[in-house]
């Protein structure tokens, strides 16, 4: 099936050079960090720092590309695609559209370096959406479903003894037109719903490992007890298989432990040992060893930090979230994760942690990650810098009937088996894949009732399988009593017109303060705010009035709040920074005293 395509891909590929011509496409606005993308060396950076090797290879570049009809493969390459941008985006050099009559191949060569040939070779995709189908040299390695999660495949098999190798990648995404999660990808752009994202957006390595290797690691702090508790499973384990993780300090060890088997690991830390939050985002470092008759199998290094979320009463009885055991208002922008130049995928590494340097110093210490994932080293950036994250379940399927400010007494939406399966298989995943990030404090499976079903036992499922963390069960969507928490969304001013008082209240959304700045807008009309201003004052006027509110809600039992939204999107022109990243359009001095007010208010 495929042959016929690596013979066209090595034909095409003879007349190419290193230096291949790229170029973004399409006239609309780019950020200052674009200009600086070589496509020899596109985001070049670790991709997974939870979990380290010292050994990779970055696979990101110029790929080939074509896009068939569904039943059919490509007897050519349309051209290149700079990977791992998206299709539709500028960067990507192509900036077409994929629909669900369409597939998007893509092809690549690589070679193995000569120190790798004793090992397994893995391939990894940090994020494809949405079904993808992988072969190298010709043979099947993998299959994968799912847009928002890293997923990976060993290849050694299909590996040649020398030379040459060929990556071939097939993908569909119906987008909108599927029950898939998509989040705010639509075919037809409008309003709060924007252009779609298909085929390969973060980054693509290889990696040599042992034939016996250290599959995942699962860290769970637990401050009370002064423990740190380390799942690392082995392929093909053996009981005789012992596991040491080695916690340090400034390069001195402070803990470890040892365990045999897939028995987790517990490391008795200090009694003083250091705690991790916004104002102290303590990391630690770890390295996790297996050995077997005493001969090392695999070793990674990696990070934890010891902080605790939960919610309590506090002396007033109001349910709070709590941080470390203390009361803790978190505050934070709706963060969309959305770039004119790449879409779903930062121009840069500088770019990807710009977002969260601004938030931080416009005073927050949350961030709620709106209905999208990020590559790995987002959330690396959030532990080191230390923003606490609200993960969103990316949305999908359809839409149920909404009760905004009461709770739901009409009929909750009706999945097929086959869409329910993919939304608990990604959730699954999203779960597993950012557990060990110290900055994840809350898990909002849905987002006001786009998709949503089954809400109690979808709660009650993430509670169960992470209860580290507290369960936002529908942020502004059809409510229930289950879950931490309930969530209000009401624009543009904060508002709890439904309170429960057994839960943890909480406004996830308000404000959209928009200011459409000319020479820094996606379209050069058709732009909208919830409210229109016209300058940088008026903005920030209006910011802090609404921050004053929110401030007088915080002694009635409100306990966290999410201001829509950290930078425009597309059409949607209420960001604290335009779409290109040029414009801050609040005060930064008024907003961060403003904001550093509200997150200290349950300080004692």
């Amino acid at each position: 099936m495929i042959k016929s395509i690596i013979i066209s891909a090595m034909i095409v590929a003879t007349g190419m050079t290193a230096s291949a011509q790229w170029k973004a496409v399409g006239d609309s606005i780019r950020t200052a960090w674009s200009e600086n993308i070589s496509p020899a060396l596109t985001l070049p950076e670790y991709p997974r720092p939870i979990m380290q090797r010292p050994q990779w290879k970055n696979l990101n570049g110029l790929w080939q590309y074509a896009i068939t009809d569904r039943d059919c493969r490509p007897e050519k390459f349309d051209g290149n695609i700079l990977v791992p941008f998206p299709v539709e985006s500028s960067l990507s050099g192509v900036g077409k559209r994929l629909d669900d009559k369409h597939h998007l191949w893509y092809n690549t060569t690589f070679t193995t370096p000569s120190d790798w040939k004793d090992k397994n070779v893995l391939l990894h995709f940090g994020a494809v959406d949405w079904q993808t189908d992988v072969w190298v040299n010709d043979v099947k390695v993998g299959s994968h479903t799912g847009g928002y999660a890293p997923f990976s495949f060993d290849i050694t098999p299909a590996l040649k003894s020398k030379g040459e190798n060929t990556v071939t990648v097939k993908v569909w995404d119906p987008t909108d037109k599927g029950y898939q999660p998509h989040g705010k990808q639509v075919m037809k752009p409008h309003g709060i719903l924007y252009t779609p994202v298909s085929g390969i957006w973060q980054t693509v390595w290889l990696e040599p490992v042992p034939q016996r290797h250290i599959v995942s690691l699962r860290t769970t702090p637990d401050i009370d007890r002064s423990t740190l508790t380390v799942e690392a499973p082995v392929s093909e384990s053996r009981t005789n298989d012992m596991v040491e993780v080695t916690v340090s300090e400034n390069g001195k060890t402070i803990a470890s432990g040892r365990s045999v088997g897939d028995i987790p690991v517990v490391v008795e830390m200090p009694r003083d040992h250091k705690l991790w939050s916004p104002n102290s985002p303590n990391l630690y470092d770890v390295k996790v060893t297996v050995t077997n008759g005493g001969k090392t199998i695999d070793e990674v290094t990696s990070y934890a930090a010891m902080r605790k979320f939960d919610s309590a009463r506090d002396e007033n009885g109001i349910m709070r979230m709590r941080l470390n055991n203390k009361p803790i208002f978190q505050f934070g922008p709706l963060d969309q994760g959305w770039w004119p130049d790449g879409l779903y995928t930062a121009p840069t590494d500088e770019a990807l942690r710009y977002d969260i340097e601004i938030t931080k110093e416009l005073g927050y210490n949350m961030i709620r990650k709106h209905i999208k994932t990020e590559p790995d080293r987002w959330y690396y950036y959030c532990d080191l810098l230390g923003m606490i994250v609200w993960q969103d379940m990316p949305s999908g399927d359809r839409n149920p009937e909404w009760e905004p400010f009461k709770y739901f007494d009409g009929t909750e939406l009706h999945r097929s088996a086959e869409s329910e399966s993919c939304y608990r298989n990604e959730w699954k995943e999203i779960i597993d894949n950012l557990y060990s990030h110290p900055c994840i404090g809350t898990w909002v499976p849905f987002n006001e009732r786009w998709g949503q079903f089954k809400t109690q036992k979808i709660a009650e499922w993430t509670k169960s399988y992470d209860p580290s963390r507290l369960v936002n069960p529908a942020s502004g969507g059809n409510h229930y009593t289950c879950g931490d928490i309930l969530d209000i969304h009401h624009y543009p001013d904060p508002a709890m017109p439904l309170y429960d008082a057994a839960r943890v209240n909480v406004v996830g959304e308000y404000g959209g303060i928009g200011w459409a700045v000319p020479g820094h807008l996606w379209m050069p009309d058709k732009n909208w705010g919830y409210v229109k201003y016209n300058s940088e004052k008026e903005v920030t006027d209006q910011y802090i009035e609404y921050a004053d509110k929110l401030f007088n809600m915080i002694p009635k039992g409100c306990s966290a709040a999410v201001y829509t939204q950290t930078t425009d999107v597309e059409g949607e022109v209420n960001g604290l920074m335009t779409y290109d990243r040029k414009l801050l359009k609040v005060d930064k001095k008024r907003v961060s005293e403003a904001n550093h007010r509200i997150t200290r208010a349950l300080d004692r």
